[in-house]
């Protein structure tokens, strides 16, 4: 059986990427390594992430050793790391949100980025330019911060934190042509957006386990 590893920074993630991969396939053994300190961290260092790099390359290098074939990163804000880990393991080593800025590129020129945490919007905006240069093209980003839906998250409350994302989305979409949403855990939010706009707003999980899942 084929085992798909995933580094998350917060358990908000494990639930729904296991249901995401359990819904396309259910021959594969799901491992989950979590590390709640990271973000707090990379909040407090002005996300500096030297700081974290070498236990995150732990993390990667134990579930490299519990024999898996694909190792993830479910946050935005560590991505890099994964990235800069890649050449040094026989196999993919990949972050969440790279098949979703390919996309976001391919289908669109004016682009704004969601987070609701700041850690994720730098990290955000060098995926996408990253993207862009490879696919020869120009864009225009702009950026936007929901800080108020992120405390919501952390104090539990989902519910107030995906109605403050979506009232946000929404009107970001009306000075850009798509909007990504920089974090896995805002993935919900596009639930609450009036069907006709729903494929203007791109998030990381679904596209992010596809391509993971293609490996596999």
């Amino acid at each position: 059986m084929a085992k798909i590893a995933l580094i998350h920074t917060t358990p908000v993630t494990v639930q729904s990427l296991q249901n995401l991969i359990k819904t396309q396939r259910t021959d594969l053994e799901i491992i989950n390594l979590v590390d709640d300190s990271i973000l707090p961290e990379l909040i407090n260092n002005n996300n500096q992430l030297d700081l974290v790099a070498d236990r995150v390359n732990y993390y990667i290098k134990v579930a490299f050793s519990q024999k898996a074939d694909l190792i993830m990163s479910a946050c935005s804000s560590i991505g890099e790391i994964f990235e800069q880990a890649a050449a040094n393991y026989p196999i993919p080593i990949l972050r969440i949100d790279q098949a979703m800025a390919d996309q976001a590129v391919k289908s669109a020129s004016k682009i704004a980025v969601a987070a609701t945490l700041a850690t994720t919007l730098k990290p955000s905006q060098k995926l996408l330019n990253k993207a862009a240069s490879k696919q020869g093209k120009k864009i225009e980003l702009e950026t936007a911060l929901f800080t108020q839906a992120y405390q919501k998250l952390t104090a539990g409350d989902r519910q107030a934190h995906d109605q403050i994302l979506a009232a946000g989305l929404q009107k970001l979409l009306k000075r850009n042509d798509l909007v990504v949403l920089a974090q896995a855990s805002m993935a919900r939010a596009v639930n609450l957006l009036p069907t006709e706009v729903k494929n203007k707003f791109l998030t990381s999980p679904e596209s992010g386990i596809d391509l993971a899942l293609s490996y596999l």
